[in-house]
């Protein structure tokens, strides 16, 4: 359990999830297309929607993580959450935490 909670593993989960939650977003918009304008298929909404509000509270629960193991601040954590709300927002919150130090990419290896 230790491991799941070391911050290297909090980071790179959460880098994850912050790319898949703007590709879901993505899914989501592209069938609510299809569904809106084209008028063709709900298809789309229906598969893409289930998966993006799993993959948003995955993304919340991880944004918690991090305040708690990364020690953010609460201004990071509001904005990592506000980030959450619009389209591919997450991308920018992931890029701008790395190049901030507030998400660590992690130590290369070295050798003995």
């Amino acid at each position: 359990m230790a491991t799941l909670l070391a911050p290297r593993t909090v980071a790179r989960a959460f880098r994850v999830v912050a790319l898949a939650e703007a590709v879901s977003w993505a899914l989501l918009l592209a069938g609510m297309f299809v569904k809106w304008v084209l008028g063709t298929s709900e298809v789309g909404v229906q598969v893409a929607g289930p998966i993006h509000g799993a993959v948003f509270v995955v993304y919340v629960v991880l944004a918690l993580a991090c305040w708690r193991v990364l020690r953010w601040d609460l201004r990071t954590t509001a904005l990592a959450l506000v980030a959450s709300v619009p389209p591919f927002a997450t991308v920018w919150f992931e890029r701008w935490a790395v190049r901030t130090g507030r998400l660590p990419l992690g130590a290369p290896a070295t050798t003995p």
